[in-house]
């Protein structure tokens, strides 16, 4: 049976560290917990559960502090977690017998990171990280922020095992942001992978301008991750979309809150018809989402958000090819990008049940309607338009 060590670098984690800590003890040979400069009372909540307590001086930079705590690991294979993942019971289990005998020949674990969730708490968004490597092999990590693992060897997925993310923040602060400027102030170069968070970065904080010109310099440049490259295309059109709503709003109130995706955003809807300007702007939306069919075959993530703007622009024609393709497209949990589980059926099905309703056609609206049910029984859209379709009596 292998062995592991679970390491992990913190900072005033006290809300949740022995609720993580909790669902992995026991599955694990080791745990090392290095901190970075806790004010709480994370280590007095560690040291119920490990001896192996370090400090670690921070200097902005996650892969730094990440190579530390690996430096410290004794056992086969070296796991991180942060303090606000968690393991299920299901999958605790699960990890438990693979640990028997199913990474024998591995030097690189790969696991899935379930990050969001339906209303009944079933993962909606997820994508595969390096959960653990061996820790004979070459291995580093690097970035820092938004820090990845830098390793070779045998890679293998671990099926039927997930990691849980349970945030319980309540805000997004600029740590991240402030990271990235910093490293630009002191000359580091970024790398292309760094270029796209940074981009991502400055949308979230809602400096849209300079976003665009980072993801598109990204976008321009030749090297970079495909699929980096296509969720560039996609937050490339939320800052143009952010954009036209600014342009078209005599207000251009920032307190509105950061979508997810454009079908997020009920009172967005672009004013396609009243201004050249305000339909530029679906113009240049329109155009950042299919600048991702240059990187590879359409995926249905991109396909939905096409969906949502010709929706918008109150093309229902056009819309239903879009959900349609996106229903019809393979899902590929392995690209290594991030997977909206929505995306390839309750999201399409749910907005196609909009579209042929403003097409006229009822019949096909309550079937879609039905067809997002099966995906998402507890979804308020769903049950509010069963509801809307009942016979009146």
């Amino acid at each position: 049976m292998a062995t592991v060590s679970l390491c992990m670098i913190t900072k005033n984690e006290e809300a949740v560290l022995a609720r993580c800590l909790d669902s992995i003890r026991d599955a694990v040979d080791e745990i090392i917990l290095v901190d970075t400069g806790s004010s709480d009372a994370t280590k007095e909540i560690a040291a119920h559960y490990t001896d192996k307590i370090y400090d670690f001086a921070w200097i902005d930079d996650f892969a730094a502090a990440r190579n530390f705590s690996f430096s410290k690991a004794g056992m086969d294979f070296v796991m991180w977690l942060d303090a606000d993942d968690v393991f299920t019971e299901q999958d605790r289990a699960v990890f438990l017998r693979l640990k028997e005998s199913a990474w024998e020949n591995a030097d690189v674990v790969m696991m899935r990171y379930n990050t969001a969730f339906d209303e009944q708490g079933n993962p909606v968004f997820s994508y595969y990280r390096e959960r653990l490597v061996r820790r004979s092999v070459p291995h580093i990590w690097k970035g820092r922020v938004h820090e990845a693992i830098v390793c070779s060897g045998r890679i293998v997925y671990a099926e039927g095992v997930a990691v849980t993310h349970r945030s319980v923040k309540s805000f997004y602060s600029d740590r991240n942001l402030r990271i990235y400027e910093r490293q630009i102030r002191e000359g580091e170069a970024l790398t292309p992978r760094d270029r796209f968070y940074y981009g991502r970065e400055l949308y979230y904080h809602r400096h849209y301008a300079r976003a665009i010109q980072v993801l598109n310099d990204f976008l321009n440049d030749d090297q970079g991750w495909i699929e980096n490259k296509i969720e560039a295309c996609k937050i490339l059109a939320y800052c143009k979309l952010e954009v036209g709503r600014l342009s078209a709003s005599s207000e251009g109130d920032p307190k509105n809150n950061r979508p997810e995706r454009l079908s997020d955003c009920p009172n967005t809807s672009l004013p396609v018809n009243s201004s050249d300007d305000a339909s530029g702007c679906v113009t240049d939306v329109l155009a950042a989402l299919t600048r991702s069919f240059f990187y590879d075959l359409p995926r249905a993530e991109i396909c939905c958000e096409i969906g949502n703007l010709l929706m918008q622009a109150q093309n229902y024609r056009a819309a239903v090819f879009w959900f349609e393709l996106a229903r019809s497209l393979p899902q590929d949990d392995k690209s290594g990008g991030f997977m909206s589980a929505d995306s390839h059926g309750y999201l399409p099905c749910i907005q196609l049940c909009v579209c042929y309703y403003r097409l006229g056609d009822s019949k096909k609206a309550e079937e879609y309607n039905r067809l997002a049910g099966m995906y998402r029984p507890s979804s308020a859209a769903y049950l509010y338009n069963l509801n809307f379709f009942k016979p009146q009596i």
